[in-house]
């Protein structure tokens, strides 16, 4: 098997993934298997991209992980860029790739603001920011609420009707301020069709929230 073939690396990569996780259930392994089968899906549209820059990326993208409220979050992914680069080298990954998997690494991050320049950043950073949407996504914003000790929602105002949204403050709020506008900035169409139906459950969600939260719930 030729060392250009992910089905060869796959194995490695999850391992190394594995062994920088920490306990942060919201950036697991379970994220990383996930965003790469999104990832392969995104692929099936773009046979131009090479399939084993995108699979470093996505296993490897969170080795640097800081948390949500870390002053130095926006410098995260070029951490993991930097110590995938040097990791790979030591496990004679095809040197002639490992621009392109730092490129998809540094760019997949939302706080840093980097721009994807290649097919392969795309991708990465669509699956990324897909897997922030849907029932999983929807766990996920409530569980990074709690490591950051936000509450839940508004007491009496949920859907900043007559306030600003302020997601610092309040967890549903993330959903109008931040996940709300993942769609649109998809990089693929296949990424933009799939984050368009995952974020309507989020929102959907977000209206139930608020009719039960004020004690207006059509069950009651």
């Amino acid at each position: 098997m030729s060392k250009h073939d992910p089905a060869w690396w796959q194995p490695k990569l999850a391992a190394l993934a594995a062994g920088a996780a920490g306990n942060d259930g919201a950036h697991d392994a379970s994220h990383l298997e996930r965003v790469w089968r999104t990832a392969q899906a995104l692929l099936k549209d773009h046979p131009e991209a090479n399939a084993l820059v995108v699979m470093a990326a996505c296993y490897l993208h969170d080795l640097v992980n800081l948390p949500k409220n870390d002053p130095e979050r926006d410098q995260a992914s070029r951490r993991s860029a930097r110590l995938a680069r040097h990791q790979l080298g030591w496990m004679d990954f095809p040197p002639e790739l490992l621009d392109g998997v730092a490129h998809a690494i540094e760019a997949h991050s939302y706080s840093a603001a980097i721009p994807a320049d290649s097919i392969e950043a795309k991708i990465v950073q669509d699956a990324d920011r897909i897997d922030a949407l849907g029932a999983i996504g929807l766990a996920r914003v409530f569980y990074i609420g709690g490591q950051l000790g936000r509450p839940l929602a508004h007491a009496d105002d949920p859907l900043a009707l007559d306030r600003p949204l302020d997601d610092r403050s309040y967890t549903l709020d993330h959903f109008a301020v931040k996940l709300a506008a993942l769609p649109g900035m998809m990089q693929t169409a296949a990424g933009r069709r799939l984050a368009e139906r995952r974020v309507a459950l989020l929102m959907e969600f977000r209206e139930r929230f608020a009719e039960e939260w004020l004690g207006r719930s059509p069950d009651v």
